[in-house]
């Protein structure tokens, strides 16, 4: 058995440092967050190259008398917990003790702070967790924290950093959900020389939101609040018109702590059912105050996940909230000061209906990102034939028109992949829908007739003495795929006169450009437009305008965790356009498209939709004829 030996003290703190100290932006959020606990009203960030060679926190609060600078750089060391008593209602943003050690373990610290009426400040500095030098200091009151060369003794963690642009917005991002946290707070944000935020500390909500995320953005916004014995909800969320491709604009704070829960986040979207197409959502800006016993903030390191012990409270406070600023703007009763700090969207009624309802379930959040609308038809990589059908058009000349490749031989008989048995009135016949297989003996001759199409989705072909059906929009999505997936594809794409902006927020906007390369070979040609938005000049041809937006949502889903995307990650970004440029259920198609459909599926080249589905079936004449009673 091996032996059970104590680690080392830095080993110890490394390690614990992995825990808090992920990226510059952790220590951004750690940074702000003690200069927040510290009663400070101004505060200014400053970052170069990313934050990975230097950050600077520069606050007014409190400051940290002389005889505590060293131990404040101790592990579970702090000033805002005495003992366990106080973990059951935790009122300030920091508490662990473990921020200044984990970011002192993996970098060169120097800190400057005096305290309040003092008449010196003191200056120490740290390199790998260790003081090298403590002297008095002549300062303003306050703290000046300066940390560089993040992971310099750690080499390994450096290869899981990105790009100076990825790492500032993040860092941005970081800066902006803790300036929107608290509106009395007025913080400056500097990045590389370059003032980006300043918020004025005014403690308006209104002011703050304009200064972090402009005009535009403001002008979609509705006032809403909800509120009950031990719960109240404040804040703005976006009218439906107004609603955007991602989730990356849905703040949620929680006693002034900013949070990522499912549980918001589904109340959030439940007030828009039925409100929203797919693949729109809705942005919000909310504050939930509640007892700080009612609330555990100590389920993660980083502190951005709560557990609440009443979920289905919270979630009602939120949804109605929520519910209430949209039904009130769906009834012109939105007043016309909106930012007056008056005009709050009262739910009241909402909330006595939801208290006899107490034990419905939580809706499920609505993660579909399809998108419906018209698009112009075009199958890649191929000609559609200039005569007027493929009555009599053979195996071998439709693959050299088309490129089709030649199946697999399953079988010489006709396999079935999938069975649904239905009755048919009162006798016990059943009906057999098998999924699609064709055999090697089919490609002899293929002859048929689109008889035409209905509901405005399937197909009904007659073909070899039997009724298929094909799903119009899985055929060709399968199509869009298959043609995406190939080494020679070449996208065919269309300059925009008027470029789409969307504006996904500074992480996605830096994941999208440093990935133009690969957009470029979908047929998007992106540019920076702001730090927190890209212009789209180019999109493919077969995409509408309208579904550019959740498209590249998608794609910065699987970007999002940086390097070369995998094949798993590439398959779901062809999937994604794939789904947006096939021709739409619901849309009438023209004889021609569908014909060209009914062949490539009917030569065996397409058999399943990108996830899996059949995309069509057969009805023999044998089996009608039983439903008929004819046999």
């Amino acid at each position: 058995m091996p032996k059970i030996y104590e680690l080392d003290r830095h080993v110890a703190d490394l390690i614990a440092a992995g825990e808090v100290v992920e990226r510059p932006a952790s220590v951004v959020k750690e940074l702000l967050e003690n200069s927040i606990d510290a009663g400070a009203g101004v505060i200014t960030v400053e970052i170069q190259a990313g934050g990975m060679t230097y950050i600077r926190v520069t606050d007014n609060g409190c400051g940290i008398a002389p005889e505590d600078t060293v131990t404040a750089f101790l592990r579970h060391a702090t000033s805002k917990l005495r003992g366990a008593e106080g973990l059951d209602a935790i009122s300030t943003l920091g508490f662990r003790g473990e921020a200044l050690a984990a970011i002192a373990a993996v970098s060169r610290i120097e800190l400057l702070t005096r305290e309040h009426g003092a008449g010196e400040g003191v200056s120490v500095s740290l390199e790998a967790g260790a003081v090298s030098d403590i002297s008095p200091a002549g300062c303003p009151e306050g703290t000046n924290i300066i940390v560089r060369d993040l992971f310099f003794n750690t080499p390994a963690r450096m290869k899981f950093m990105k790009s100076d642009r990825a790492e500032s917005s993040a860092v941005a991002t970081t800066v902006l959900r803790c300036a929107l946290s608290r509106p009395d707070v007025s913080i400056r944000f500097i990045r590389d020389g370059k003032t980006e935020y300043h918020t004025p500390g005014d403690s308006r909500v209104d002011s703050c939101i304009y200064s972090l995320l402009g005009r535009e953005f403001s002008a979609g916004l509705l006032p809403a609040k909800s509120s009950d014995e031990t719960i109240s909800v404040s804040g703005f969320v976006s009218a439906p018109a107004a609603a955007r491709g991602n989730r990356s604009y849905q703040f949620f704070f929680v006693n002034g702590r900013p949070i990522q829960s499912r549980t918001l986040l589904a109340a959030l979207e439940q007030a828009y059912a039925n409100k929203l197409p797919s693949g729109r959502y809705p942005s919000c800006v909310l504050y939930v105050t509640t007892n700080y016993g009612a609330v555990d903030v100590n389920v993660h390191p980083a502190k951005t996940e709560v557990k609440f012990v009443s979920d289905k409270q919270i979630y009602d406070c939120v949804y109605y909230a929520a519910l209430g600023a949209v039904s009130n703007s769906e009834f012109g009763n939105r007043s016309s000061e909106l930012w007056d700090g008056k005009a709050v969207a009262e739910t009241s009624s909402y909330k006595q209906a939801v208290i006899k309802d107490s034990n419905s379930e939580f809706p499920k959040v609505n993660d579909s990102n399809s998108a419906s609308g018209d698009t112009a038809f075009r199958i890649p990589n191929s000609e559609v034939p200039k005569t007027g059908g493929f009555k009599s058009m053979s195996a071998d000349e439709y693959r050299k028109a088309y490129g089709a490749g030649t199946p697999s031989a399953k079988s010489e008989s006709r396999g079935i992949v999938d069975s649904v048995f239905t009755k048919s009135g009162d006798s016990n016949q059943a009906i057999e829908y098998s999924a699609f297989h064709i055999p090697n003996s089919a490609f002899s001759n293929l002859e048929f007739r689109v008889v035409g199409e209905t509901l405005k989705t399937y197909i009904i072909v007659e073909y070899r003495g039997s009724v298929w059906f094909i799903d119009k929009h899985a055929a060709h999505e399968r199509i869009h795929f298959d043609a995406l997936g190939r080494s020679d594809f070449e996208p065919m794409s269309q300059a925009l006169i008027t470029p789409v902006i969307c504006r996904h927020g500074q992480e996605d906007a830096a994941i999208l450009l440093e990935n133009a390369n690969l957009l470029e070979s979908l047929g998007f040609t992106a540019e920076s437009f702001g730090d927190d938005a890209v212009a789209i000049r180019r999109i493919p041809s077969e995409i509408n305008i309208d579904d550019v937006e959740p498209v590249l949502s998608d794609i910065c889903e699987q970007l999002r965790h940086g390097g070369t995307p995998s094949p798993i990650q590439r398959d779901e970004i062809y999937r994604s356009i794939a789904c947006k440029a096939a021709i739409k259920a619901g849309k009438s198609s023209d004889i021609r498209e569908l014909e060209t459909l009914a062949a490539r599926v009917l030569s065996g080249e397409v058999s399943q939709c990108p996830h899996g589905r059949p995309v069509a079936f057969e009805i023999t004449k044998a089996t009608l004829d039983r439903g008929f009673k004819r046999s």
